[in-house]
């Protein structure tokens, strides 16, 4: 029997390792993922940039070379064999006339000839004076056309031209990343998601560390309770059969105190146990066909030998009243139902269980008589361990596992449970069953 429970034990903790293992390996390969998107992503970033940087540069090209051909043809005078646009850099362009031009004509075309390019940022340009021997500032054109500026760049001279026109595009730069927005927009919503991603991984990683955490303090602590709990039941029990504490009704009392308590407490080791195992690995029901309410009556019989004074009834309109539900949790369900409410009640319990059908949904109503509880709490009572913080909880034995029970049972059985304060006094739990159930 040792062997077969360490086996099992074994068995769960590799299982548990694999589990942790798969998990790991996704984990990797999804940072690895993440990544090579950032890397790819960077590298579609620059490249877009550098095929808009290229595309703005034959823009303003070709727009260059249609005002030279212009200038050309206002003075009769034959194209020059040679390229007369040099790019200096990104944004400064010299472009050679060979001959003398009017500032004035040279404006209009650079304003046409843009506009049929498709070049909608601001440009100043400057042009080449052999007589003082220096660039003189020509304008500042804005592409808003409301915009005046004095000269913000001094255009070198080209010692090697005479006749010739300078051009430089300030705000290129900003101007290239404008004409990607989307692009950057795209990018910007991409990397939102992924550090959503990552956010995401870690807390899971957190999460599932602390409840490997908690499992193994939950296994560990109740298999070490278990061993001297056994001991003193079979101790307890010895003892109470000697003829010495029978003779003796205080000794016999507080003997019976004792084994009553033992088995309470063990009944929630094993509670504990029964859950964490069922964190663990999926829980298999054994769905009957059943009819509830003779078993709902033999469950209210079991609790009232406990809660004598206990008042609980079952209204319901329907002689037969069946579900498909694991027998065996359905009454552990309908138990700690009943014993939830009885505890929290400062009162005598009065309990009613109402059974009725609306709509294709089997309802399964439990109202009691008890203290209730805040509304901002309803949403936690569910949860495993929570106890509400109220002066009847602390005096209430138990460990916050009752109804995180409940709560899981329904779930395995596809039901839904509500918890909602009465409007006078006390709480009603509904279950809800799908027809098909």
């Amino acid at each position: 029997m040792l062997k077969a429970k360490n086996d099992n034990q074994i068995w769960l903790f590799l299982n548990s390792m694999l589990k942790t293992k798969k998990i790991n390996f996704i984990i990797i390969l999804g940072l690895i993922a993440i990544v090579g998107i950032l890397v790819a992503q960077l590298v579609w970033t620059k490249q877009a940039f550098n095929l808009e940087e290229k595309k703005f540069s034959q823009k303003v090209h070709i727009a260059l070379l249609e005002v030279v051909k212009k200038l050309y043809e206002s003075t009769n005078n034959d194209l020059p064999s040679e390229n007369p646009v040099e790019k200096i850099s990104n944004d400064y362009y010299y472009v050679n006339i060979a001959n003398d031009f009017d500032p004035i004509i040279l404006e209009h075309y650079l304003k046409s000839e843009f506009k049929k390019a498709g070049v909608s940022t601001d440009y100043e340009y400057a042009m080449y004076n052999c007589q003082s021997d220096v660039m003189v500032y020509g304008n500042y054109i804005s592409s808003t056309e409301d915009f005046k500026s004095k000269p913000t760049f001094n255009f070198p001279k080209n010692k090697n031209l005479v006749y010739y026109f300078a051009i430089r595009f300030p705000n290129e730069t900003g101007y290239l990343f404008s004409s990607l927005r989307f692009w950057f927009i795209l990018s910007a919503a991409l990397v939102i998601i992924l550090l959503v991603y990552v956010y995401s991984i870690f807390t899971i990683i957190q999460q599932k560390k602390y409840s490997e955490l908690q499992r193994d303090f939950i296994n560990n602590m109740t298999h070490e309770f278990k061993t001297p709990l056994s001991s003193i039941l079979i101790a307890s029990n010895y003892l109470l059969k000697q003829e010495k504490i029978h003779e003796d009704p205080k000794l016999g009392k507080y003997t019976q105190i004792i084994i009553d308590q033992s088995n309470k407490l063990n009944l929630h080791i094993e509670k504990i146990l029964n859950i964490a195992k069922h964190d663990n690995s999926p829980q298999e029901l054994n769905k009957v066909d059943l009819s509830i309410i003779p078993i709902i009556n033999n469950v209210i019989e079991n609790i009232q030998l406990k809660y004598e004074t206990t008042s609980i009834s079952i209204e319901t309109q329907f002689d037969k009243y069946t579900i498909i539900a694991d027998e065996f949790h359905f009454i552990n369900l309908v138990y700690n139902l009943l014993d939830n409410s009885i505890k929290y009640c400062n009162e005598k319990p009065m309990i009613t269980i109402k059974l009725s059908h609306e709509q294709g949904i089997k309802k399964i109503e439990f109202r009691d008589n008890g203290i209730g509880i805040s509304t901002k709490e309803l949403s936690l009572i569910f949860d495993k361990f929570y106890r509400s913080p109220n002066s009847k909880d602390s005096m209430v034995n138990g460990l916050g596992l009752g109804l995180y029970y409940i709560k899981k049972i329904c779930d395995l059985h596809k039901w839904k449970i509500q918890a909602t304060n009465n409007n006078t006094k006390g709480m009603t739990f509904t279950i809800l069953i799908p027809h098909h159930d």
